[in-house]
């Protein structure tokens, strides 16, 4: 075990040019852990404060009058690094100091203390007997809040090689997917400018269906089959459509507008047409009843909640409750802390409800939610394919597919 020696903050940068916070934590013996937090630019109501008030600046300097806090404890403790944040910001959403500082602290504290341990961070966070890496999804085409006008409404499609055997041949696979469907987006539009959203994605002028028929096309052209070697995923971020004044859902981009009850059948056929083996976000973040409905029509395939459970404990259990979900991401930023986002991680995998360990919009070069996602049992890891922020998760689950504990692809 070894005690926290020091602990620094500064500013730097995320993937969008965004400031955000990046903490050192340093244990007795040198054993340094360094984290940047991430941020989303499609975000639940419920989920922790990015920053305190007054940004990342105020975030930082409430964090560095009170690094006395921290010194002393051992960097192993997740609970007492968690405690120690809620003595800084006991509010609900960590509106004070803000979710970065819960995140970049916790997780760099664990950290350090694998280094000091000399083991790996996955192996740290977790009591279970085996390890399994998670198939990488990943955003072939992007829309919605990740990319600009003219482009779908639905947020991201995406793609997991369902069928792969090891983690390479899952990384391969959604790169020839991603390179396909690019060529395809050129030739149907010699105008396209190969354009790509926030996540990687490819951003070209086109209305959802039209979106989703090349990406079938692109998965096709490759000799795959739809649910067989590879899988189409669809992430709606229905809240962004939501018209709470109208009760409508409202696709400006595509002109046109569902109840309801339209949206279910809008997001079914989606999901039946193109074989979707993942679907989060189909209706906004209260339509509890709805995700329910959609999860009883489609029980083989993953419906997910994002902003709808925003990786908060006592929302998942609302979901559990009225069967709202089958699956959920896990993004710790959401929760504030690590202790907090594996409390959320407990609660699914007690109610078998499968995890899917996810990326920020605006993201940072660090591979932690690999680790992360191996350690929750998570069964995808939606990290992106393209872009050195994105393909730093999928090199660390390549780098970690050779270590002893692993033994083998999670189950999808």
């Amino acid at each position: 075990m070894a005690a926290i020696s020091s602990v620094r903050g500064r500013i730097i940068y995320n993937s969008r040019g965004s400031k955000t916070i990046e903490i050192d934590i340093i244990s007795e013996g040198g054993f340094a852990g360094r984290v940047c937090a991430p941020s989303g630019a499609s975000v639940g109501r419920h989920e922790a404060a990015a920053f305190a008030p007054g940004g990342p600046a105020e975030s930082l300097g409430i964090l560095e009058k009170n690094i006395q806090k921290f010194i002393g404890l051992e960097s192993s403790d997740l609970r007492g690094i968690h405690d120690a944040i809620r003595e800084i910001d006991p509010s609900p959403r960590y509106s004070q100091v803000g979710g970065a500082v819960a995140f970049a602290v916790s997780i760099a504290s664990m950290e350090s203390a694998s280094r000091a341990a000399g083991r790996q961070l996955f192996e740290m966070l977790s009591q279970r007997d085996s390890f399994y890496i998670p198939y990488p999804l990943g955003n072939i085409l992007g829309g919605g809040a990740h990319a600009g006008p003219g482009t779908p409404d639905i947020q991201e499609i995406l793609v997991c090689a369902t069928g792969a055997k090891t983690i390479q041949d899952a990384a391969d696979t959604n790169l020839a997917v991603h390179r396909e469907l690019g060529r395809i987006l050129s030739e149907n539009d010699p105008g396209f400018t190969r354009g790509r959203g926030d996540e990687g994605g490819w951003a070209p002028k086109l209305e959802n269906q039209a979106a989703l028929e090349m990406a079938t096309r692109a998965c096709e052209n490759l000799g795959y089959t739809l649910g067989r070697e590879v899988s189409l995923g669809a992430d709606f971020a229905a809240s962004t459509q939501w018209d709470e004044k109208k009760q409508r859902y409202v696709y400006d981009r595509a002109g046109f507008e569902n109840t309801p009850g339209e949206q279910i059948d809008f997001a079914a056929e989606i999901i039946s047409k193109y074989k979707l083996a993942y679907v989060e976000d189909a209706v906004h973040e209260e339509a509890f009843d709805a995700m329910a409905e959609l999860t009883g029509r489609f029980p083989k395939v993953m419906i997910a909640g994002d902003d709808l459970t925003v990786t908060n404990k006592d929302i998942l259990a609302r979901a559990v409750e009225s069967k709202s979900c089958n699956a959920a991401i896990l993004k710790v930023n959401q929760a504030g802390s690590l202790h907090d986002a594996l409390e959320f991680a407990s609660l699914a995998d007690k109610s078998g409800i499968k995890l899917v360990t996810s990326h920020r919009s605006g993201e940072s070069a660090d591979s932690h939610i690999a680790h992360i996602g191996i350690a929750t049992g998570s069964r995808m890891l939606k990290a992106g394919i393209v872009g050195g922020e994105r393909t730093a998760k999928i090199n660390e689950l390549l780098r970690l597919a050779g270590h002893d504990l692993i033994c083998g692809m999670a189950e999808v």
